[in-house]
């Protein structure tokens, strides 16, 4: 199935992107260190958030199929920049959290960590970004 974004540069090097199944608009801007502003999230700085939401949807996918509640997990992810040209994304490094009161065995949170390192954005990123799931199941 397709989905259309549509994308529009209003200047000042800041776009406003349109989700086109739902209507949903965000805009986005240049990073600091690329001569932006900090007002909006960067185009690289949404490829770390699509990463991390991909993760927490997948596992969300297959907790809901085992019958285990995971709601309150977090990700928190570090995206860092290559320092030599070409500008490119160098690495992602995300920490998983469960939420406390959630006990799964070995065998589950396998199955969680396959379904989170199989995510389509993860499996879609350049091989030379290195790529970094960290999980943390408190207890």
């Amino acid at each position: 199935m397709a989905v259309n974004i549509d994308i529009a540069y209003l200047g000042g090097l800041k776009c406003e992107v349109t989700h086109g199944p739902s209507q949903q608009k965000f805009n986005t801007e240049a990073p600091v260190d690329n001569g932006g502003k900090g007002q909006s999230i960067s185009p690289t700085d949404m490829v770390a958030g699509a990463l991390g939401a991909c993760v927490l949807t997948i596992m969300g996918l297959i907790s809901q199929r085992n019958g285990w509640d995971i709601a309150g997990a977090l990700v928190s992810v570090t995206k860092e920049m290559t320092q030599t040209p070409p500008r490119r994304i160098a690495a992602l490094c995300a920490t998983i959290t469960l939420p406390k009161g959630v006990s799964l065995s070995e065998t589950d949170r396998a199955k969680l960590e396959a379904g989170a390192n199989a995510c389509p954005v993860k499996q879609s990123l350049h091989p030379d970004t290195k790529i970094e799931l960290q999980f943390v199941y408190p207890n």
